[in-house]
């Protein structure tokens, strides 16, 4: 499979597009965005998914983990997402606490989404305990991305980021779990933090595409986080984690240059200044000169 070129036309990658991908065995890409700038890079670049994650509690807004960040924060983020998206199929997490507790508040926060930041899809992270709910969105013309595994939302109850599906019983339940997605209807699956036999058994399992993160190779597609893939993270990164750049010391030498600059008055140059026109500049002079008379 050869990829598109970059700048070459492309066609708006959809929910069935992502399954024609399954179909014929094209591996599917997905990365984060949390801002307008970064989409449009990822968009230009060719990936299939943007996913608004609330990933961006800790990659934008310095929270612990996710948990912290709002509806309306997610929203602000997907809006300025969904500006910089032209081709790319724009999904969007629900945060922690705006599907949880009501039925109608959930399809009502899922609805905004759509509404008033232009996502595709949204993500909602559990297994069986959510496929009536994930129905019901569907059924309010909103398509779901769901979200199995190695859960952010649930790293209460698993005491902590820890790999799921180790042992037989944690094996069938996220059989069960995927089953249960698949047949609900979701537009994707996302796979976090599972054994990459597991992986691989649900992907030839369901029909929905699967996307992997810390899942193994097998899936149909694969996402990372933005900034960890640019190494603009903070802290040790999780064994899945590929560096493709070091776009964080490059900022951090860029900025220690110009501080040095300004600090040794060589920023900015006098090419790098705008100037008087003559005309002005000459009259300018004519006014000085006369109150420099004046004074002696």
């Amino acid at each position: 499979m050869s990829l598109v070129p970059i700048g070459e036309p492309r066609h708006k990658i959809t929910v069935a597009s992502l399954r024609e991908k399954k179909l014929h065995h094209e591996p599917i890409t997905c990365l984060t965005a949390y801002d307008y700038s970064s989409a449009r890079l990822i968009d230009e670049a060719g990936i299939d998914i943007v996913l608004v994650g609330d990933s961006l509690a800790q990659t934008m807004l310095g929270y612990e983990n996710t948990l912290s960040v709002t509806l309306d924060e997610m929203l602000h983020h997907t809006r300025a997402v969904h500006r910089g998206v032209k081709h790319a199929l724009l999904v969007a997490d629900m945060p922690f606490g705006s599907y949880q507790a009501d039925l109608n508040d959930a399809i009502r926060n899922a609805a905004r989404f759509v509404k008033e930041a232009g996502a595709e899809v949204v993500k909602i992270e559990g297994g069986e305990k959510r496929a009536d709910l994930i129905r019901r969105i569907i059924d309010a013309e909103i398509p779901v991305a769901g979200h199995i595994g190695l859960t952010p939302q649930s790293v209460n109850v698993m005491g902590g980021y820890k790999v799921q599906g180790k042992n037989l019983s944690g094996v069938e339940q996220l059989m069960r779990d995927a089953v249960a997605l698949d047949r609900a209807g979701v537009a994707l699956i996302v796979l976090e933090g599972i054994p990459r036999e597991v992986a691989a058994m649900i992907t030839a399992e369901v029909e929905t595409p699967t996307i992997g993160i810390g899942a193994g190779p097998d899936c149909d597609g694969q996402v990372l986080v933005f900034h960890d893939i640019l190494n603009l993270s903070f802290g040790h990164p999780a064994k899945f984690v590929r560096r493709y750049a070091n776009v964080g010391a490059a900022i951090t030498g860029a900025v220690q240059a110009f501080r040095a600059d300004v600090a040794a008055r060589q920023y900015p140059s006098d090419e790098e200044s705008y100037h008087l026109p003559k005309e002005t500049r000459s009259a300018l002079d004519t006014v000085l000169e006369r109150k420099r008379a004046m004074r002696r």
